[in-house]
């Protein structure tokens, strides 16, 4: 029932949503050694001191984007389940698959670390969800300063799928999900010495998409791709601020035709 309720929501979902528009690239007659500047009056720019800044936060995420959205689920043996997005992430690699997502520290609790990195310290394992529109709101609402004891499967109503391999569980309404084990952790420290940020990168020993978007033979025999159309995935930008992708478009390296990838 539940996998059938989610079914139906998805399909409405895409019946509302505007598709991207996929047309020309923005300068289509450019020509090698041709200059592109900036589109303002004013072309100089301000070199900003990262120390010398109150916080560099605001600025990173307002210039550093858009940025995916890592929607991590972990499992603690004690504690249960948690569920958290993360938009300091990205793929690191395809041979063999690899992401990576940072946890920044949290003065919530007495080791700093959010209930998420916590999870990962002990269990090794994550699932990395890709955040779709249809979702959005049950999935912000998970950014919550919940307590440790709480699951935010249950505190959003997002629905829990078993994984094949991992403990953690996919959301049942990503169309995407990635199984991870954690291969590396890099801790980031302040000039005090003080860990701010943990970097969890993870290979990917299982993919889940959904038959929905999923091209088989996308890019060949043996070469899956997704549809973006119908993906619908977010990006986040500065303060509270997601993005949807409107217009897509074709560019080719110089020494390879279009390809589907």
């Amino acid at each position: 029932a539940a996998l059938a309720g989610y079914a139906l929501a998805l399909l409405h979902a895409r019946r509302r949503r505007r598709r991207p528009v996929h047309g020309p690239p923005p300068h289509p007659g450019w020509t090698p050694g041709t200059k592109q500047p900036m589109p303002f009056p004013d072309r100089s720019h301000a070199a900003i001191d990262p120390k010398a800044l109150a916080s560099a936060y605001p600025l990173m995420i307002s210039s550093f984007v858009p940025r995916p959205i890592a929607f991590v689920s972990t499992w603690s043996d004690k504690y249960a389940g948690n569920l958290a997005p993360f938009s300091y992430a990205g793929c690191f690699g395809h041979d063999p698959p690899v992401v990576a997502f940072a946890v920044t520290a949290t003065s919530s609790r007495d080791d700093g670390r959010k209930d998420t990195l916590a999870n990962v310290d002990e269990s090794g394992e994550f699932v990395l969800n890709i955040m779709s529109d249809w979702y959005v709101e049950a999935a912000n609402h998970c950014c919550g300063a919940f307590e440790r004891c709480v699951d935010e499967f249950d505190a959003s109503g997002l629905t829990r799928m078993p994984s094949a391999l991992v403990a953690p569980p996919l959301v049942g309404e990503a169309a995407v999900s990635y199984e991870c084990r954690v291969v590396h952790r890099h801790e980031m420290k302040n000039a005090q010495g003080m860990v701010t940020s943990t970097l969890v990168l993870g290979e990917v020993v299982m993919i889940h998409v959904a038959h929905a978007v999923l091209e088989p033979e996308g890019a060949g025999p043996g070469r899956p791709t997704v549809r973006f159309s119908d993906f619908g995935p977010l990006a986040r930008l500065g303060g509270n601020t997601y993005g949807q992708i409107g217009y897509t478009f074709d560019l080719p390296r110089p020494d390879r035709s279009v390809r589907r990838t």
